[in-house]
């Protein structure tokens, strides 16, 4: 059989090569550490952690947790080197970095099909491949990429506004409305602000700690997408004649115009996410649950995603990705990891296995496999067909608004419907994996 390629040696192209190798698929996996790094390497470790050493809550009533329980089920091999290298974190998995990159690397050694190929790769290889060259790809390769796909649809800078979950959000005093009444005011809600509030939160935004940003990650930004700090910057009054404009909307409490409003728009078609219009930001996530909780109406609010600005190339895989996951016109062309717009180690680990079903599924002949939506890894798919989202596709971690609604009992807290919700997805993997997973197993 003729090696796959895969292409990156991080957490998703490790998940990748072995979960074909473990069922009999030859891998070449290039890595191009110590030949080359990108700006936020300093090790030749595969499987690298870059940033936090933390893989999130190990509670399957949190979307993260749920899915690694999912990842577990169905055989994560990054997870297996993950509980090896663990270490105190209470509800979260944390892991020794050195252990745990060490631990991967063994177990990519210990695979007799995986062949290691230290070697920097500037244009996509022939044959079937799978590229996970993360969020800072290799310039060369990025651009080779980018001519394929067409410049448009690959980002290199990426703003993010801040998503809200629905339940969290105080509707007796946010109303829904579009300005002026357009449309069916459906997609809005509007929180109102004083000229009291509205100076208290533009002082709070001045004095808040940001998020210094990298050599490798200044910004040139684009004026229609400034960061509400450096609008702020520009002058007290910019946010209220920017984003925060109250015109053609009216307080019902008061049939009056606030003096300022934040929008929010609903972010997918059950409207169990919102995202704060024309906030991404470079607070540090702390300083943005602080100050954003000072809006009215939002002193509550529970963030699905925070805002940020920073470097990042991933692609619009709902436009450049085929249902089965490969190229639009080539299926001999896959993408798993953060460069396909997911975000996190364990998001980016999870695509990887998801990937990698679907290149044995390619192999052994038979359809695609398509998780179902109620479940973690039916989640993660529906972020990337952008499925039932309303903004435009950006790079998001794993959260409840992706998942298949679950109605919601009388007087049930969130922390039951959730319950509910990941006991319901633990049933469905359980069943799908059973009845997927051998015919994954190519000829």
């Amino acid at each position: 059989m003729t090696p796959v390629n895969v292409v990156g040696g991080g957490l998703a192209g490790c998940e990748v090569a072995i979960q074909l190798a473990r069922r009999g698929v030859p891998v070449r996996l290039f890595e191009m550490k110590p030949l080359r790094r990108t700006p936020a390497q300093v090790t030749d470790h595969l499987a690298e952690l870059v940033c936090s050493n933390s893989f999130r809550s190990a509670n399957v009533a949190n979307a993260i947790g749920l899915l690694k329980w999912e990842m577990r089920h169905a055989g994560s091999a990054i997870l297996e080197a993950a509980d090896v290298a663990a270490v105190p974190a209470g509800d979260a998995l944390a892991v020794d970095r050195d252990v745990f990159a060490a631990e991967v690397t063994r177990a990519i050694a210990a695979e007799p099909l995986i062949t290691v190929e230290r070697a920097i790769v500037e244009g996509i290889p022939p044959g079937l491949t799978v590229i996970c060259t993360g969020p800072l790809t290799d310039p060369a390769l990025a651009q080779a990429i980018a001519q394929r796909a067409g410049r448009e649809s690959l980002y290199f800078y990426d703003a993010i506004a801040p998503i809200i979950d629905a339940d969290s959000i105080d509707w007796d005093v946010v109303w829904r409305q579009s300005r002026y009444d357009k449309g069916e005011g459906a997609d809005y809600a509007n929180a109102p602000l004083s000229q009291a509030d509205y100076e208290a939160f533009i002082a709070a935004v001045a004095e808040g700690e940001k998020v210094v940003p990298r050599a490798f990650e200044e910004a040139k930004y684009f004026e229609g997408c400034l960061p509400i700090e450096v609008m702020v910057e520009r002058g007290p009054k910019t946010l209220a004649f920017g984003p925060l404009k109250p015109v053609g909307l009216t307080d019902p409490r008061t049939g009056r115009r606030p003096y300022a409003v934040v929008q929010l728009r609903m972010e997918n078609k059950e409207g169990t996410a919102w995202n704060l219009v024309g906030f991404q930001t470079r607070l540090k996530y702390p300083e943005q649950k602080r100050i954003f909780r000072m809006i009215p109406g939002l002193e509550r609010a529970e963030f699905l995603r925070f805002g940020s600005v920073h470097r990042n190339t991933y692609l619009h895989a709902p436009t450049l990705l085929a249902d089965a996951l490969h190229w639009h016109d080539d299926p001999d062309l896959y993408f798993a990891g953060q460069i396909t717009g997911v975000e996190g180690y364990v998001e980016s680990t999870a695509c990887g296995q998801l990937i990698a079903w679907h290149v044995l599924a390619r192999l052994a002949g038979v359809e695609a496999p398509v998780p179902p939506a109620t479940t973690a890894f039916g989640a993660l798919r529906r972020h990337l067909r952008a499925d039932g989202m309303h903004s435009a596709y950006s790079p998001s971690n794993l959260n409840w608004s992706l998942f298949a609604e679950i109605d919601k009992r009388r007087g049930e807290g969130k922390g039951d419907k959730r319950a509910r919700l990941a006991e319901r997805a633990q049933g469905d993997l359980a069943a799908w994996w059973a009845e997927t997973a051998p015919r994954l197993q190519p000829a």
